[in-house]
């Protein structure tokens, strides 16, 4: 692998505060002659007063727009808001919009003209329209299969198929057929893909050439690989990886966040100890002969690890500590070892974060 100087160059991480109403913008800039050439400075750039509770966050692929969803309100008036960017990565503008929920998750789908939102509190699914240059339209498409503690929702790379996760005592992963030209999700057959009990599905990232889809477990603490039918997109388990041994206690632990890495080399996985001091990252190697998950170790986090994203070149993985108040960057080890490269202390409950 190329050295971490060699490839990275700087770039920004941008985050919600459900606390100030704030979208803080971080500048990450490699330090010249840091240890490993692998060091990076840490640094809030921006705070762009939104005047409203923002959580969550989603940013468009190929336009400077970034999506930042409420972190509560009531049914039609939850207020969230959409900002543009400068080519410098600083805010140019924004403009408050009001969704039908507060949302848990936002996520686009493969064509970028739909903007989906999950609500935790309700289990409810939106899907709002979004014109080619990434303004956010009316809502199109809407679902409510009467289950609460509803976490994510993300479209397969195809964009055919999408699947809806629940955590605790829901349970369940719904599995849909996307179109792309409506925005509408029609339920397959059978609607759940019944994971096993006491998993807890939450977030989901996809294999980048393989149909698999891996799931953080929430409630298992590790990682469940499903695969997908390349006709049906009814997904059949494939293997749990756990992070913790049959020995050790999983009392007040709980997972979060998931990503895999571009190279599809190596998995991470957050591990939140609520009422004990186990926060941590879940490591895992992906095999590439057959997408399946190896256990590597946990790397010690800061006080509730809960939202991830990876710099646009792959190589250092962001987390946030919603308790800790701190943001940290990990260097990715050529053996899926996490090394701290830099950290910024910040305000405490941010969880979600997007790089660019």
């Amino acid at each position: 692998m190329a050295s971490a100087q060699q490839q990275t160059q700087g770039f920004h991480v941008y985050a919600p505060s459900p606390t100030t109403g704030k979208l803080l913008v971080v500048e990450a800039a490699p330090v010249a002659g840091g240890r490993d050439g692998g060091e990076l400075d840490l640094r809030v750039v921006e705070e762009v007063a939104l005047g409203c509770p923002v959580a969550t966050i989603a940013r468009h692929p190929t336009e400077p727009v970034l999506y930042l969803g409420p972190a509560s309100g009531e049914v039609g008036k939850a207020k969230g808001a959409v900002v543009s960017l400068r080519g410098n990565g600083l805010s140019e503008k924004y403009s408050e919009f009001v969704f039908r929920h507060p949302y848990a998750y936002l996520s686009l789908d493969r064509t970028h003209r739909f903007l989906f939102g999950v609500d935790y509190g309700s289990g409810a699914v939106d899907v709002y329209g979004l014109d080619p240059a990434g303004a956010l339209g009316t809502r199109v498409a809407a679902l409510d299969e009467g289950i609460r503690t509803a976490h994510s929702i993300l479209t397969t790379p195809d964009n055919r198929f999408a699947y809806v996760t629940y955590v605790k005592d829901s349970n369940a992963i719904h599995q849909y057929r996307f179109d792309a030209g409506s925005g509408q999700l029609t339920a397959l057959e059978p609607i759940d893909a019944h994971p096993p009990a006491g998993t807890g599905p939450r977030h989901m990232a996809y294999h980048p050439s393989l149909p698999i889809v891996y799931f953080s477990n929430e409630q298992h603490l590790g990682v469940s690989a499903y695969d997908i039918d390349a006709q049906s997109g009814a997904l059949k388990l494939r293997q749990v990886c756990d992070a913790f041994g049959k020995e050790e206690s999983k009392e007040g632990t709980s997972a979060s966040d998931i990503v895999i890495t571009p190279d599809t080399r190596f998995l991470f996985v957050g591990i939140r100890g609520h009422t004990r001091p186990v926060d941590g990252i879940a490591r895992f190697r992906v095999k590439g002969e057959n997408g399946e998950l190896e256990f590597l170790g946990r790397t010690p986090a800061d006080k509730i690890p809960w939202g991830f994203a990876l710099s646009p070149d792959g190589r250092y993985l962001l987390v946030t500590a919603y308790d800790g108040a701190t943001l940290t960057a990990f260097r990715i080890g050529s053996g899926g070892e996490l090394t701290k490269a830099g950290g910024l202390s910040w305000e405490k409950n941010i969880s979600a974060i997007v790089t660019r």
